[in-house]
């Protein structure tokens, strides 16, 4: 069976699944497999479940004519979804970057929305099976696209443009995120300024933040729409931006207010702004969509526990996003400020020095309390009195247990595997 005739099948179905423990009736189910599983197994339940159609790459599992056999699952899953987006032939916008993809792909849909019928990439699913899952959620009332792609190696952003074949590229930032995997900080941004390559092989559009001169040099031989804080020359000009916590941004005589905390999400606003603007929403709309998101997930959330303010930003974290989370929150007005901060992972060979930088950092920049959890940390641990480290987050629980917090301001933020959301438990 060609990719038409299964697209042709797919065009019967209700939506994709790749899992029977979130089926839907009326899906096509596609049995990949993974590590530690065989999702072949699974046809006969995919079935049952209310499957049409179950996509298998193993003869044995042949049921009847609602189940498809081809040679790899997966590899048909992205060619289906290749098919997919040219039968569709919508316009796509693609993003990637080292920090601020998710934040930066939900305020570009909700301000594209106000005007079109948008569908963008569901929570991260950015990868080689979320890219696909996301292209093949598209329908024929789509009118913009929103396709999120995340990359831990080299090639893995070239792989996903040519799935998705985007119109419209914007790269959030090149930090240091992934280093083992990209072999460095080169590597990172060699990797990610993949986005670029197939945008000027294929002569579509780059939307460009002036303030990122790697985003300058990289965007170079590619039609931009470029914005910029305080840049005559930018095709959208960004007049102020404050963040004390929130994050207020002024452009076009208008003040957008967020709910956002911290001075790096204004390039995520500003990025919004800038694509709502080059597709032509109206001001009013822009400024609504942007002050009506709210964010959740453990990004950047300001919340009240008692009588202190909590700036939970623990869904992730690498060298960049925690250097600029510190030196925001130090910059807040607030004479009680306290960090807890959690090791960061996949640095590979750097592990330990990146982790001996925030150390240095905290300690030369702030006197606020500040607690270090996790094994990189403690490795790098120094003697200060507004300073303490614990090798483990049981530990740091225990300690927390002995002490009380009120009317602080706090900031808490590592690695997702670290799971500092935990210590809301003990404030």
């Amino acid at each position: 069976m060609n990719i038409q005739e299964v697209h042709n099948l797919f065009l019967q179905c209700k939506s994709v699944s790749i899992d029977t423990r979130k089926i839907e009736k009326g899906s096509m189910f596609f049995a990949i497999k993974g590590e530690n599983f065989d999702a072949n197994t699974f046809a006969q339940q995919a079935l049952d479940l209310g499957a049409l159609f179950v996509v298998i790459d193993n003869e044995a599992y042949l049921i009847d004519e609602r189940t498809i056999l081809v040679q790899n699952s997966l590899e048909t899953l992205q060619e289906l979804s290749k098919f997919h987006r040219a039968y569709l032939k919508l316009p796509i916008i693609a993003l990637t970057g080292s920090n601020g993809k998710t934040t930066t792909k939900e305020l570009i849909n909700v301000v594209l929305a106000k005007k079109f019928n948008t569908k963008a990439t569901i929570g991260n699913l950015n990868n080689h099976i979320g890219v696909p899952l996301t292209l093949l959620s598209f329908t024929d009332e789509t009118q913009i696209g929103i396709v999120e792609m995340g990359a831990n190696h080299k090639k893995e952003i070239e792989f996903l443009c040519e799935i998705a074949q985007p119109d419209y590229g914007y790269i959030t930032n090149f930090g240091k995120a992934h280093l083992e995997g990209f072999g460095g900080v080169e590597g990172v941004i060699e990797g990610k300024s993949e986005m670029y390559q197939y945008l000027s092989q294929n002569k579509k559009k780059a939307f460009v933040n002036l303030e990122d001169q790697i985003q300058i040099e990289k965007s170079s031989a590619i039609a931009s729409f470029t914005f910029g804080i305080k840049k005559e020359k930018a095709d959208l000009e960004i007049n102020s931006i404050e963040a004390n916590p929130f994050v207020e941004i002024g452009y076009n005589d208008f003040n957008v207010k967020s709910n956002l905390i911290g001075l790096y999400n204004a390039n995520n606003i500003n990025a919004a702004v800038a694509i709502g603007t080059y597709f032509k929403v109206d001001t009013k709309d822009i400024k609504a969509a942007i002050e009506g998101y709210v964010p959740d997930n453990n990004r950047s959330q300001l919340l009240k526990k008692g009588t202190n303010q909590i700036i939970l930003d623990a869904y992730n974290a690498n060298p960049s996003s925690m250097a600029v989370a510190i030196a925001n929150f130090v910059q807040l007005d607030n004479p009680k400020k306290v960090m807890i901060l959690g090791d960061m992972f996949e640095l590979g060979n750097e592990s330990l020095h990146e982790h001996k930088i925030i150390v240095d950092s905290v300690s030369n920049q702030s006197e606020s309390a500040c607690y270090f959890i996790g094994k990189a940390f403690y490795e790098n641990r120094i003697s200060k009195e507004n300073i303490w480290f614990f090798e483990t987050f049981d530990a740091f629980a225990e300690y927390l247990k002995t002490i009380d917090f009120n009317d602080n301001i706090i900031l808490i933020k590592g690695s997702r595997g670290m799971a500092l959301e935990r210590s809301l438990e003990y404030i």
